[in-house]
């Protein structure tokens, strides 16, 4: 099977505070690839040393906005915090440049009644994070996110999502799919993603309604839904963006389990 994985350093290696020890945790579970935040506090220097240690590539960062942990979830679509979001963008691009990483993720923010104010600088700040991107060859992704999991955040909808991309129409704007959101937000996840994967750069998964491994009790087959990114020629890499139920790596025997490898 085709399909290719990494991992989410935050989500899966969250009960280690140590940014070292999470890529070496990475590297030790066989994971030749990783996505993460900036942690706040971590220069670029601390992030090139953990990935150069552990001989990882990182191939998604988000766009560093403060704590995500502590529901710092960014500003792009806020106005007012246009010059704070240019700031973010600039800081990311940095660490980017520094871990030859060639992805970030554009978190729009807390939204709780939008409107069309919200939708212009929405538009205003993707376009330019784009031409910035451009120039460096990276690429922005936008993840729709349900109000579940972040109440109020103002990409809720992968049709507003799509619209977006679509309406921007740059090879260096894409969706990000979270499997995980996009069954709470939308369901009929085959129609969805087959629509979908022409406008995608990214892929994560986590079961739901606990985020646990894919292969543990909920709503989703996954055995199905990876077949489904194969079919439709999905190239890049599905990362695991879900908490373990017991130990990081105890959990990856899903992946013998459905046909995979790291």
């Amino acid at each position: 099977m085709s399909l290719k994985f990494s991992v989410n350093l935050c989500f899966m290696f969250h009960d280690t505070p140590s940014l070292k020890e999470k890529y070496k945790l990475a590297k030790d579970a066989g994971f030749k690839a990783v996505e993460s935040s900036i942690y706040p506090g971590t220069t670029i220097k601390d992030m090139v040393e953990a990935k150069r240690g552990a001989d990882v590539e990182q191939i998604l960062l988000n766009v560093y906005t403060g704590d995500i942990s502590k529901g710092d979830v960014g500003f792009a679509a806020i106005p007012g915090q246009e010059e704070n979001f240019k700031k973010s963008i600039d800081t990311t691009i940095e660490y980017a440049k520094a871990l030859n990483c060639k992805q970030i993720h554009v978190l729009s923010g807390i939204v709780s009644k939008p409107t069309s104010a919200n939708d212009d600088v929405y538009e205003k700040n993707l376009l330019y994070a784009v031409e910035k991107f451009k120039k460096e060859g990276i690429v922005a992704l936008i993840e729709p996110i349900c109000n579940a999991d972040v109440p109020n955040y103002y990409l809720n909808s992968f049709e507003k999502g799509l619209n977006i991309v679509k309406k921007i129409n740059s090879p260096y704007l894409k969706i990000l799919i979270d499997v995980f959101h996009l069954q709470q937000i939308c369901g009929n996840l085959t129609k969805n993603i087959k629509e979908l994967m022409p406008y995608t750069g990214h892929v994560q998964i986590g079961q739901v309604p606990d985020r646990n491994e894919p292969d543990t009790p909920g709503e989703i087959d996954y055995k199905y839904v990876l077949s489904v990114l194969e079919r439709e020629g999905y190239k890049g890499y599905v990362s695991l963006e879900y908490y373990p139920k017991s130990s990081p790596t105890k959990g990856l025997s899903w992946l013998q389990k459905y046909g995979y490898k790291l």
